[in-house]
């Protein structure tokens, strides 16, 4: 969320907002319509299942992000991400109530074979997905964009068929799959295309601007 308003404040948008990959809904000012951590002896298996890969975690509990110690992978993140790090020691010794997510911060071809040892052995247990090529994350199962999506739905009152969806990473695929219609940005991950309704410009282009700048003239 910390990291969502740099870019909702100097917009000045005040609609809600999916955050943490879908586990966190909230508004721009700070109210949290939904929350789905992890449960906490789950996380604590996951974190302890990564640690033995020989990979370190950065935890979110709350809106606040917390790692072991400060490594320059974590160092990476939070300056990616402009957040702050807190630093609390041995994870399994301080965590102590749901984290909203934990990332794993990689070379992505490994993060991708780690990705599918602990997809099964999470399976039904834990959502584990990638947002950037270096980045796994993992989230409580069934949590998605999509989740969140439909949440909002329900919320404000909007339907699903009437609904455009734009996505480009592996974390948007069930976003792709609830919208209506689901766009992928041309530079998008090849199965977010081949779920995609449309394929519009990559983001060099600004190929989502100009689908709802098209949208919109169409209702002017």
């Amino acid at each position: 969320m910390q990291s969502a308003l740099r870019v909702l404040e100097p917009a000045g948008l005040d609609e809600p907002v999916i955050c943490y990959q879908g586990a966190v809904v909230a508004t721009p000012a700070g109210k949290w319509l939904l929350h789905m951590p992890i449960p906490l002896d789950l996380a604590r298996e996951a974190i302890a299942a990564v640690e033995a890969e020989g990979y370190g975690l950065n935890v979110y509990v709350g809106d606040e992000l917390y790692v072991d110690h400060v490594t320059p992978e974590a160092e990476r993140y939070a300056t990616f991400q402009q957040i702050r790090l807190h630093t609390v020691g041995p994870l399994l010794d301080w965590l102590a109530e749901p984290p909203t997510k934990l990332v794993c911060i990689g070379d992505p071809d490994a993060l991708d074979e780690l990705g599918v040892r602990l997809r099964k052995r999470f399976a039904g247990r834990l959502w584990v997905t990638k947002s950037l090529p270096f980045f796994l994350e993992f989230a409580a199962e069934g949590v998605s964009k999509g989740s969140g999506l439909d949440f909002l739905a329900r919320e404000l009152g909007f339907s699903r068929e009437r609904t455009v969806a734009f996505g480009d990473g592996e974390n948007d695929l069930e976003l792709i799959d609830w919208g209506g219609f689901g766009v992928a940005v041309a530079n998008a991950d090849e199965r977010v295309k081949a779920i995609a309704d449309w394929v519009c410009p990559p983001v060099s282009e600004e190929g989502v601007a100009q689908v709802i700048d098209a949208l919109l003239d169409l209702r002017a």
